[in-house]
């Protein structure tokens, strides 16, 4: 039997909007062992690559609208046509009033809009990579990604050889805004809120008495159990068809008590079950607060 091929060493290219953290991601990437290299004119992309003979580090390579001779269209055509190498495309994504923040703090101008508002150079740059993002191997949306969490979400992808896929099991609050990154999405604001518990309020769902008030609500465990069995099918489903990622997110109001206990108790079933998921909170620190609770509870009750 002759003996398996060693892979090919990775070439990650990453674009997308500008802001939205490709320098970030660059500079953790290189911490983690990746030769990196920013805004490379597209000329010179092949000679990077092959220009050190016996390379066997994985490539990152940092392109969009700045980079000479970038085309949005002729991108993924370049990326494929290197030889030698496992070609991706990182797409980094922000929504665009992020991006008109980070850019008013840095006093920076976009690069497709000199002489007037960043938000004008968001736009057309938004819709001059759409089709780069559709087609793109990975999109990942840094609005609400703090930088430990940004670097664990490339460690997570990109710091070894996958053999299996990479699960998150996420929490978070309605109040402040969706999961941009999650997959699946179960809303757990139909039980019963630990908020209104004055000894439970400053507590979180990781803490035992938040998860036994929570579990005590006679639509838990029928839910859980199901959400259990459904992600544990959809795994091995998505791997086979290619998928090596998945999040599962968990909403509450705020995020801080029912969505969290969900979470922590899927977490923990699914490493029973054999698999290593990755547990994120993304508004644990958020403090309490009466106001985005009662507007809730009366949104609930207007549409009954």
């Amino acid at each position: 039997m002759s003996p398996t091929p060693p892979p090919l060493p990775r070439l990650l290219v990453v674009t997308g909007m500008s802001g939205a953290g490709k320098s970030t991601v660059l500079d953790i990437l290189e911490d983690m062992g990746w030769d990196c290299v920013d805004n490379l004119p597209t000329a010179l992309l092949d000679g990077f690559v092959h220009g050190e003979p016996g390379r066997t580090a994985p490539v990152a390579v940092g392109m969009d609208m700045r980079s000479r001779g970038f085309d949005p269209a002729a991108l993924p055509a370049l990326v494929r046509s290197i030889e030698g190498v496992t070609p991706e495309i990182l797409y980094l994504d922000a929504s665009g009033a992020e991006l008109s923040r980070r850019y008013d703090e840095t006093r920076r101008r976009h690069p497709m809009a000199e002489d007037r508002p960043a938000e004008d150079g968001i736009a057309r740059e938004r819709g001059a990579t759409a089709g780069l993002r559709r087609i793109a191997d990975t999109v990942l949306d840094t609005t609400d990604l703090s930088p430990v969490e940004l670097r664990d979400e490339l460690v997570t992808r990109y710091g070894g050889e996958l053999d299996k896929p990479v699960i998150t099991i996420a929490s978070f609050g309605f109040a402040r805004g969706i999961s941009r990154t999650a997959d699946l999405v179960f809303d757990m604001r139909f039980l019963d809120n630990p908020h209104w518990d004055e000894t439970l309020r400053p507590l979180t769902g990781e803490d035992p008495r938040v998860r036994a008030h929570v579990a005590a609500d006679p639509g838990w465990a029928p839910t859980i159990e199901r959400i259990e069995a459904l992600v544990r099918d959809l795994v091995p489903r998505y791997w086979a068809a290619g998928k090596s990622y998945l999040t599962v997110a968990f909403g509450c109001t705020g995020g801080r008590h029912r969505s969290v206990a969900a979470a922590v108790e899927i977490a923990e079933r699914l490493r029973r079950a054999g698999f290593s998921p990755n547990v994120r909170h993304r508004d644990l620190a958020s403090p309490p607060s009466d106001t985005v609770e009662r507007q809730s509870a009366a949104r609930k009750t207007a549409r009954k």
